[in-house]
């Protein structure tokens, strides 16, 4: 908990989550839980002693050096995921936390390239994935929204495959999925490896979110908006264009910020400096997220309170901060009204003068 005097309205404050993979909600109890039901064989410890014990896959963890450095662990980690059952328990655990930290809505991805490299069918990600994200509207209250994620590392004819077994399942149009993205590795691969599948996609109104501008310069965001992207995530480095910061802010795109992520895989210093108080000041809509939590040591609440210890937020500009994140996710409008009731009723408790 942190020691902040908001904490309590930090934690009740109502929240969207629009940057989270489900993947990377994989913690390494649930890694060695599903490799023991699933009969997999994890890296052998004499080798890769990180993988002797669930403890000590925890302490690795807390020692990326770089994006891709996470991300072999992350690949590594996925392996254990073979069956729908698997990918829903998978969904379940997320959701659970997030209820717990007050999310009310949330929009995650998914990276079927990485599960059909590895014979997994792309029915049965689907499948679990959508069946956690119904359990957590019905038993929790939240609503949800699932985003296919493209990924970089590998070639782009991976990704169209994946996209023409989305278009072909109908799964847009049948509310299954409902965006599409991309991330992994930044830097390396071209800027518009996904031009033909994003402008496929926009021309049949799917929303294009794109990871851009976390170890990229800003030319990576530049470039995402220009294939379609709505929705920018990470996008820390912005500040290094004033002139593209205007663009985005007048233009509404909303920024997907992970703070305890980019301090983790070494992007920024500290929280401290993850430019907050700058996209406030200049107007530039974000929301607050964990990226993947259960490598980086925190899910939405403890990015919330970590942003709050670096910049002592106001109840006032947090709740900029909230309504944005509402204004700007992929929802119907009644159900934005109702969050943003909620927003409201929780920020008038917390105000001077309130009872």
């Amino acid at each position: 908990m942190c020691q902040s005097p908001l904490h309590d309205f930090l934690q009740g404050l109502p929240k969207c989550e629009h940057h989270v993979h489900l993947e990377g909600c994989l913690t390494p109890h649930l890694i060695f839980q599903l490799a023991d039901r699933n009969g997999i064989a994890l890296p052998d410890p004499a080798a890769n002693p990180e993988y002797a014990s669930v403890e000590a896959l925890t302490a690795r963890y807390d020692r990326f050096t770089s994006l891709d450095d996470f991300l072999h662990f992350y690949f590594e980690g996925m392996a254990v995921l073979r069956k729908q059952n698997d990918f829903a328990d998978l969904a379940w655990s997320y959701f659970q936390q997030a209820h717990a930290d007050g999310v009310h809505h949330a929009e995650v991805f998914f990276d079927p390239q990485v599960h059909e490299s590895r014979g997994v069918p792309y029915e049965t990600i689907v499948a679990g994935f959508s069946e956690g994200c119904r359990r957590a509207e019905r038993e929790l209250g939240l609503t949800t929204r699932l985003i296919l994620c493209f990924v970089r590392h590998l070639p782009v004819s991976s990704g169209k495959a994946i996209y023409e077994q989305f278009i072909s399942h109908g799964h847009f149009e049948a509310g299954v999925i409902h965006g599409l993205g991309w991330s992994s590795t930044e830097v390396g691969p071209p800027k518009d490896m996904f031009r033909e599948l994003y402008a496929s996609a926009a021309q049949k109104k799917i929303p294009l979110t794109a990871h851009a501008g976390e170890e990229g310069d800003p030319s990576y965001i530049h470039a995402a908006l220009e294939l379609g992207a709505r929705r920018i995530d990470h996008g820390i480095r912005l500040v290094e264009d004033p002139e593209l910061m205007q663009r985005v802010a007048r233009d509404g795109v909303l920024l997907t910020v992970c703070p305890l992520s980019n301090v983790r895989l070494r992007c920024v210093p500290s929280v401290e400096q993850v430019p907050v108080r700058r996209f406030l000041e200049a107007g530039v809509k974000f929301s607050i997220n964990s990226d993947d939590p259960a490598y980086f040591g925190g899910y939405i609440l403890d990015n919330y309170c970590a942003v709050q210890e670096a910049f002592q937020l106001s109840v006032l500009e947090w709740r900029i901060i909230a309504e944005d994140s509402v204004q700007e996710s992929w929802i119907e409008d009644s159900r934005k009204a109702e969050l943003l009731a909620r927003i409201e009723d929780h920020v008038k408790r917390y105000l001077p003068g309130a009872v």
